[in-house]
């Protein structure tokens, strides 16, 4: 179903955010748009809503026969401050409770498992935890030839980083004396080996991705809530599930911007790995945690 407008579809379809969970794809633009929605809808999201204006062009039978509601929202994703601005209403639109995950196109949902378990069984499992957000890691992808594949795009021969990964405690600005509880800063990837073209806002790693909607919720633009407890990556008293993103859209930045495209001749490195598309790969290389979800 297709929307002149976010406002728009919020006053016209706010029942489709009654259920969830609600996937949102950000769709900055059309390159591996479609392999993104096909990849949640095996995921088993009930719910996927597109914004910007590659998702009109979305082919109609996209969700095929899956028991899937696509909305495609046109959308200025290239507005300032265009993330919350695209998120916050549509959080606040959501049922208290129900849960939410965005991601960009060219990026694509892992969690422990997730060749067998649905997203609506985790994230039961998750609720049950008392754990209302999933923390993720953005595990970047990328092109191994950059002459054939440009934009640094191709999901057939993705690599990735097996390793060069870290974290840094997170300041609190209340008090310098002491870190934030549980929260973490994390690097690594194209945003850690070419930090000279990543703003230093932009560098790291980590984004609450999957959150479940309340009263007063808002996502701030460095991927983080204004509710404290959803940015830690687990409960105190063991550890929780996290998931990862793997992602095209740093390479994809990173070969579009006239500032790095011509420093930068090819992304991969003597700790490059094929991807494999599996679950099992990054929970193998500690790029996820299963907790206590078997």
């Amino acid at each position: 179903m297709k929307h002149n407008s976010l406002a728009g579809f919020l006053s016209t379809q706010r029942s489709a955010l009654a259920k969830g969970p609600v996937g949102i794809i950000l769709a900055e633009d059309g390159v591996e748009l479609e392999s993104t929605l096909r990849h949640h809808i095996g995921l088993g999201f009930p719910v996927l809503l597109v914004l910007g204006s590659a998702a009109l062009d979305l082919p109609d039978d996209l969700a095929g026969d899956a028991k899937v509601k696509i909305h495609r929202i046109d959308f200025d994703l290239h507005r300032p401050e265009a993330l919350s601005s695209a998120i916050n209403p549509i959080l606040e639109a959501m049922a208290t409770g129900v849960w939410g995950y965005y991601c960009f196109n060219g990026e694509y949902l892992f969690y422990p498992f997730c060749e067998t378990r649905s997203i609506t069984e985790i994230l039961n499992f998750h609720g049950e935890e008392r754990r209302s957000a999933m923390l993720s890691y953005v595990i970047d992808l990328y092109a191994q030839d950059l002459q054939l594949h440009r934009n640094g795009v191709d999901k057939d021969g993705a690599l990735f980083d097996r390793s060069g990964y870290y974290a840094l405690a997170r300041p609190d600005p209340d008090n310098h004396n002491h870190p934030k509880e549980r929260q973490l800063d994390f690097f690594g990837g194209l945003r850690w080996r070419f930090e000279e073209h990543i703003p230093q806002a932009r560098r790291r790693i980590d984004r609450i991705a999957l959150f479940r909607a309340k009263p007063g919720l808002k996502l701030r633009a460095n991927h983080t809530f204004n509710d404290e407890e959803y940015n830690t990556y687990s409960c105190p008293w063991h550890h929780n599930l996290t998931c990862a993103i793997a992602s095209f859209r740093v390479a994809k930045a990173l070969k579009f911007n006239p500032g790095s495209t011509y420093d930068i001749d090819r992304f991969a490195w003597s700790n490059s790995t094929r991807f494999d598309w599996s679950s099992q790969q990054l929970l193998d290389l500690g790029l996820m945690e299963p907790g206590q979800w078997f």
